[in-house]
């Protein structure tokens, strides 16, 4: 592949590293199935309202799409940027990540802050928005551009996530975390010390579901005991679980890229066309659909939650990995490719963006309690049109123009 190079002080022809390096063809299975899984985890935090506690919750697995969003994105890290490094330095690696990311992280902060005065009820419980000062909220809106968690004395809302105006930024968080750990650290890392470590990442995942508690700090876990439920806290054990939600997944994401492509230059040992099924788009879509909707295993006995945290750690250890080697492997077909592109196209503006309207949504649904069935349906399915509208056309006018603008701000001319 041609690249560009330049000589340095001493004449020697070098390779330039500080060239923007075009986009590889994506996989449009992965992208679809990222879509769904948004799609999904906005009608459950919508749904989360109208629940008594996660044993009761409306398509109850609907938080493992936090999970399943992780493998891809390690999957598509491996496979976007391991053979890559001969030709890019860390400084480009970063910037690339923070011009995909971070656009559209800004927007997410400006629709929290902008429907911050509309949410007095979330959870069912007042929080008395409106006390809070126009200034206050704009230092909150301008300390949450840099994805930081704020400290709980600084915390508007009081609740005690680490990004009060759009709480999914916990996942944003990790996911830089990740990147960094990968670019830094990880990248170098062997097939085999790799493996290793994805291991020991399972055994985080089985402590987790199974609330064996090996390093003690699961006192507080109730009703969310043998769940993966949490991590957008700075308290001990929230930190515990969102490092454990992130380094299998994302990490086996990471492998599974290296096992199709040989990364370290020995043979390959998966091949993709062995995971081409026909019809492998609506099967995949179809299981992550069915994993995220299945219903609280093991039902509300606490004696029977250990069924719970079995089932949590199949789905995670095993199932999505499977699902992201069948869509690596099967082809979008006909019209399925538009269908792809769609649902790829909105996956990350939606999950950036639908929070701030699902607790507009929770606002209204506390102040009209007495409103009937069907009035509660239609504010909420507007509501989630809207979500999906509004992430659209973000993406449109937002965040593909100034991508383009960072790109080019940013970078030295497109490498060949």
């Amino acid at each position: 592949m041609p690249v560009f190079r330049h000589r340095n002080s001493t004449g020697t022809l070098t390779m330039d590293k500080t060239s923007y390096l075009p986009s590889k063809p994506r996989y449009e299975i992965l992208d679809a199935l990222r879509g769904v899984a948004a799609l999904m985890i906005v009608a459950f935090h919508m749904l989360e309202y109208y629940s008594k506690g996660p044993a009761y919750q409306i398509l109850n697995h609907g938080y493992l799409a936090v999970d399943f969003f992780f493998i891809l994105s390690g999957f598509v890290i491996g496979y976007a940027y391991d053979d890559r490094w001969d030709r890019m330095n860390l400084g480009n690696f970063f910037k690339r990540r923070l011009v995909r990311l971070h656009p559209m992280l800004i927007f997410g902060t400006i629709v929290g802050a902008i429907l911050y005065y509309h949410q007095d009820y979330v959870y069912g419980v007042n929080f008395d928005n409106a006390s809070t000062p126009w200034w206050a909220l704009l230092l909150t809106c301008l300390y949450g551009f840099t994805l930081l968690p704020i400290p709980n004395k600084w915390n508007i809302r009081g609740m005690g996530e680490m990004h009060p105006l759009n709480n999914v930024f916990w996942t944003l968080m990790w996911e830089y975390i990740a990147n960094i750990l990968y670019a830094t650290v990880i990248r170098r890392f062997s097939r085999i010390v790799l493996t290793l470590f994805v291991i020991f990442s399972a055994f985080l995942t089985v402590n987790l579901c199974m609330n064996i508690d090996v390093f003690g700090v699961w006192a507080e876990r109730t009703s969310e005991a043998y769940t993966v439920i949490g991590g957008w806290t700075l308290e001990p054990h929230m930190l515990v679980i969102a490092v454990t939600r992130l380094l299998y997944p994302f990490f086996c994401g990471l492998l599974l890229s290296r096992l199709f492509t040989g990364f370290d230059g020995s043979k390959k040992l998966l091949r993709a066309d062995r995971f081409n099924v026909k019809g492998g788009f609506w099967i995949c879509v179809a299981a992550v659909a069915i994993l995220l909707a299945m219903p609280r295993i093991g039902g509300t006995d606490p004696s029977n939650f250990w069924m719970n945290g079995l089932y949590e750690t199949v789905v995670i250890l095993v199932c999505f990995p499977l699902i992201v080697l069948f869509g690596v492997g099967s082809k979008a077909e006909g019209a399925t490719g538009k269908i792809c592109k769609f649902l790829g196209d909105i996956s990350y503006p939606l999950y950036v963006t639908h929070l701030p309207f699902v607790f507009v949504m929770m606002n209204w649904a506390a102040t009209h309690a007495e409103a009937p069935t069907a009035t509660h349906f239609t504010v909420a399915a507007g509501l989630y049109i809207m979500a999906v509208g509004v992430a659209y056309a973000a993406l449109k006018l937002y965040d593909l123009p100034v991508r383009e603008f960072l790109r080019e701000k940013l970078f030295k001319k497109k490498a060949a």
